[in-house]
């Protein structure tokens, strides 16, 4: 018996293999769940790159159905939770991971980020999870639970987080007032705080090996989170195991967030060509 037989969600954010979508959705199909899942829109539809890209990876799962879905389109978002409705009739969990800010505004420092820049930001990066909580409610008569993704760098200053910084932080007080309002119908908002793990956006923060090198120096458990810990947390926060956390951001760190300042022992291992 699994955590999550009988059990069905949909999974929104799956860009790839090393992807922290993809190691929730792993450890939630050992767990018995029934999924159903989407992909960012292909340019071409006769080259279905996003596509096959996903479809290679949750084709041997407890797959649904695989469908496109612009988060930024309401009618793409209408189509996904009417599908849900059709195949599953009702849903038990949500899991949200969507973030992008464009290029040429996450690199920059905030101040000098455009408007639209801005405004592109925070509607994929924070509204799209209040655009889901809104069309999960119907589906999740019986209570469930919805599930984003953030970082440390919604809550303080993290040099080349920068724009997304913001983004993070709305998401995290939407996660708290969805918590608030969704909660007398017994459905639970969480926020999942994962330490630097590599993925495709990563690679778009500026010093991520820097970054890597300060959590094995600075944690209390001087090492950095692995991908297959954040798996595993999440699955923990959209079970019936988590069924009095809600509104909640939890660390999965090693404990890095509760650092005020360097300890002791890593004096000396930041210096240029350390740890190298």
């Amino acid at each position: 018996m699994g955590f999550f037989d009988g059990k069905r969600g949909l999974i929104f954010g799956i860009a790839n293999e090393y992807s922290i979508a993809y190691r929730i959705t792993q450890q939630l199909h050992e767990q018995g769940a029934e999924m159903a899942f989407t992909h960012l829109p292909d340019k071409d539809p006769a080259r279905p790159k996003n596509a096959n890209k996903v479809k290679k990876l949750v084709d041997s799962m407890k797959t649904k159905f695989l469908m496109p879905c612009d988060v930024t389109k309401d009618a793409d978002l209408d189509a996904v939770f009417a599908k849900a409705k059709e195949e599953f009739g009702t849903i038990d969990f949500v899991l949200h991971s969507i973030a992008f800010a464009p290029p040429a505004d996450l690199v920059g420092p905030v101040y000098a980020c455009s408007r639209d820049g801005f405004k592109l930001a925070m509607e994929i990066s924070a509204y799209s999870m209040i655009a889901l909580c809104g069309r999960s409610k119907d589906l999740m008569p019986s209570g469930g639970s919805i599930l984003c993704l953030t970082y440390l760098g919604g809550e303080k200053v993290i040099p080349g987080y920068n724009l997304m910084g913001l983004c993070k932080s709305a998401l995290e007080s939407a996660t708290e007032y969805c918590a608030s309002e969704l909660g007398p119908q017994g459905i639970r908002v969480n926020a999942l705080s994962a330490g630097p793990v590599k993925t495709v956006s990563s690679q778009g923060v500026g010093e991520f090996d820097q970054m890597l090198k300060l959590y094995e120096a600075f944690s209390p458990m001087r090492r950095n989170v692995v991908p297959d810990e954040v798996g595993k947390s999440g699955m923990f926060l959209l079970s019936d195991m988590a069924s009095a956390i809600t509104g909640e951001t939890l660390h999965v760190d090693c404990g890095y967030h509760v650092m005020g300042g360097p300890p002791h022992d890593a004096v000396g291992k930041l210096a240029p060509g350390a740890g190298a």
